[in-house]
């Protein structure tokens, strides 16, 4: 029997029940923060999304759905860029309202007059919406802000609404989907057996290997969740990249060293992207071939782009937690990273 159908070793090597929550995460997208009825005091020409790591991937996902008729870029640093004006709709990020990148970028937008909005759980971003009087999408609980997306995404789509960006029709569309994510998470379920499962068969290929996800212009923000989800979930290497940029650089990197390469290669397809990146996938796996392990190509399920973008992130966070328990991990805490702020100290 595989280990990951021996429910006692899965509960202990998951004591906070990451696979709950992941299961849970549709659910999270018919939470109403009461957004959209509000106005911001100037029309919107540019949107700026100030977050960190697990905070930052509802401005990756939203980079593919809803389509923005306005520049739209995310920051992942301590300073906005300098046409950030009162015409500027910033959204600065953090679950835990204390991330200081996003702290720092909260302050240059009230020095330069933007409109401002906030999505925190609590801490300093939290208590300075309130005092300011920016619109706060304020989160519920979660265990880490990677599993509090769904919740984030649609409190962005809120903001969105509110700043007359997209229609106020996007919110159904959403919320329609709760059911059949739902459905998807089923077949991904611990006592399903590995056989069954397919999230169980794709975690058992990456064992031992560094894990590279590729997605085209419309996945990417899947393969980046899946990136974060194997670093923070499993403690293992990984990173993605995008065709079809991928063709111009790293294709060429595959063909020669190291000759020994321990890595596990996903592909994230969607029908939804252009045509010739899906023909890019096809002829790069050719080419590639006997240079670089196969890639496990995974088909984007569901009859909309939300749906299919939405499907995979759910997947990977499902694939990943089961690498977790592989690896002998819990998938829960990011110890190092709460020792690397504390060793880095206060930000002024």
């Amino acid at each position: 029997m595989s280990v990951l159908d021996d429910r006692n070793y899965v509960q202990q090597r998951d004591p906070q029940d990451a696979f709950g929550f992941a299961a849970q995460q549709p659910q999270q997208l018919q939470h109403n923060f009461n957004l959209t009825q509000m106005r911001f005091k100037k029309s919107i020409q540019h949107v700026v999304f100030a977050g960190m790591g697990g905070s930052s991937l509802v401005a990756e996902l939203a980079h593919t759905w809803p389509t923005l008729s306005v520049p739209y870029i995310i920051t992942k640093d301590y300073t906005l860029p300098a046409f950030v004006n009162e015409n500027t709709l910033v959204i600065c990020a953090s679950y835990s309202g204390n991330t200081e990148e996003t702290i720092s970028a909260l302050d240059q937008a009230e020095e330069r007059g933007a409109q401002i909005a906030v999505i925190a759980h609590g801490g300093k971003l939290v208590e300075r919406a309130k005092n300011a009087g920016h619109p706060l999408a304020e989160m519920p609980t979660c265990t880490q802000p990677r599993t509090s997306v769904f919740y984030a995404y649609r409190a962005l789509i809120e903001l969105l609404i509110a700043a007359q960006l997209i229609p106020a029709s996007l919110i159904f569309e959403m919320e329609a989907l709760i059911r059949p994510l739902e459905t998807a998470t089923t077949a991904w379920q611990t006592d399903v057996p590995e056989k069954n499962n397919y999230a169980k068969q794709l975690a058992q290929t990456m064992v031992g290997k560094t894990v590279i996800i590729y997605g085209g212009p419309l996945t990417y923000p899947a393969a980046y969740k899946w990136k974060i989800d194997v670093n923070e979930n499993a403690k293992n290497t990984a990173w993605c990249n995008a065709l079809p940029e991928f063709n111009h650089n790293e294709f060429l990197g595959w063909s020669s060293h190291p000759v020994e390469k321990p890595f596990a290669v996903i592909d994230l397809i969607s029908h939804f992207e252009h045509p010739r990146v899906l023909q890019r996938f096809e002829v790069t796996d050719r080419l590639l071939s006997g240079m670089r392990p196969k890639a496990m190509s995974i088909e984007a399920k569901g009859e909309s782009l939300l749906e299919q973008l939405l499907y995979l992130v759910l997947l990977g966070d499902f694939v990943t937690t089961y690498l977790a328990v592989l690896n002998g991990v819990n998938p829960t805490p990011v110890e190092l990273v709460e020792r690397f702020k504390k060793e880095l100290g206060s930000y002024e």
